[in-house]
């Protein structure tokens, strides 16, 4: 039976240092058919060069320069070329495990899934993957998910992230969906949307991903544009409850926390005023508490944010303030 093609798209913006091992890692993957559609978005430092010589090297390979336009105008430019019958998402300071996408779509095969999920490794920034001993696709288990399941697990924020990539997508899900331009946390975005086009999800317990963790990256400081995830889940949550009622609990979850995170993190950050910001989060805070106090499976950690909260807002940055640094 012939192999499908799997398309995987790499946005580039300087990042001269890791561009190599990222391609390296993909196109010594186990799986080889493969398209890889390397986006260069403009970049200033030596990736624009370093794609052509990728291309040269590799057939598979096939660059497309653009004016920078940022993450998602990248990602959307390469979904609009691709032709794979199934995507992989990868940022380019990142790396593949070897055997990553075939163990995936052996995942989202054997379960008739739309979207297999593995785990991932944080990677210091200029350390090499120290990938799990044990041989990927050994003993691997794997959880299936309906798409109510997947939706609640997400936004209760357990078994499964809304990250884009560690995971193998139908490429058809994409045919109506994209990133929305300029915005931070866009993975977030529309992962609500493609969940609602899935029939299943499946998620198996082995590393697949290495996330490289940069001080320099979007969100390993902070600034007032990670406020992009109010304005996410508060639109998601006018949304749902326009209909989809099922899933209010779960999403007032995921923006209560994002409430305490922003809040938390912009009150660490002693360089900027951010009042308007935290006053922002301190009314939705206060707005949510006692709808997810009451909710059964609400996570134990917005539980004990909101009893702190009662207890003000200086009260609440006292405990919880020094746990919350940026992270993706």
């Amino acid at each position: 039976m012939e192999q499908p093609l799997i398309s995987i798209i790499v946005p580039v913006y300087n990042v001269e240092d890791f561009l190599d091992a990222c391609l390296e890692s993909i196109v010594n993957q186990s799986y080889q058919h493969l398209e890889v559609l390397v986006v260069d978005d403009g970049s200033t430092d030596r990736c624009s060069d370093m794609c052509d010589r990728w291309a040269q090297r590799d057939e598979r390979i096939r660059v497309i320069h653009q004016t920078n336009a940022g993450l998602s105008a990248a990602r959307n430019t390469a979904l609009d070329a691709m032709t794979g019958e199934w995507v992989v998402m990868v940022d380019s300071d990142d790396v593949l495990h070897p055997g990553a996408v075939a163990l995936l779509l052996q995942a989202a095969s054997t379960h008739k899934a739309d979207i297999a999920v593995g785990d991932y490794i944080t990677v210091d920034e200029h350390a090499l993957p120290q990938w799990p001993a044990q041989a990927i696709g050994a003993n691997a288990q794997a959880r299936a998910y309906s798409q109510q399941e997947a939706i609640l697990a997400i936004f209760y924020q357990r078994q499964l992230t809304h990250s884009a990539w560690a995971r193998i997508y139908r490429s058809s899900l994409f045919d109506d969906i994209r990133y929305p331009v300029g915005m931070l946390y866009e993975d977030l975005a529309i992962i609500y949307p493609l969940l609602r086009k899935c029939d299943k999800v499946v998620k198996v317990n082995q590393v697949v991903y290495g996330y490289r963790q940069r001080q320099s990256s979007i969100l390993g400081t902070f600034s007032p544009r990670r406020a992009d995830v109010l304005n996410i889940c508060e639109r998601l949550e006018s949304h749902v409850l326009t209909g989809e009622d099922i899933y209010i609990d779960a999403v007032r979850n995921r923006l209560l926390s994002a409430y305490f995170n922003i809040l938390l993190l912009s009150n660490n950050d002693k360089t900027h005023d951010h009042k308007q910001l935290q006053d922002r989060c301190w009314d939705g805070i206060k707005r949510l508490r006692c709808k997810v106090l009451s909710d059964p499976r609400a996570s134990l950690k917005n539980k004990l944010g909101i009893l702190a909260s009662y207890m003000g807002r200086p009260v609440l940055c006292s405990i919880f303030g020094h746990r919350y640094q940026p992270r993706p």
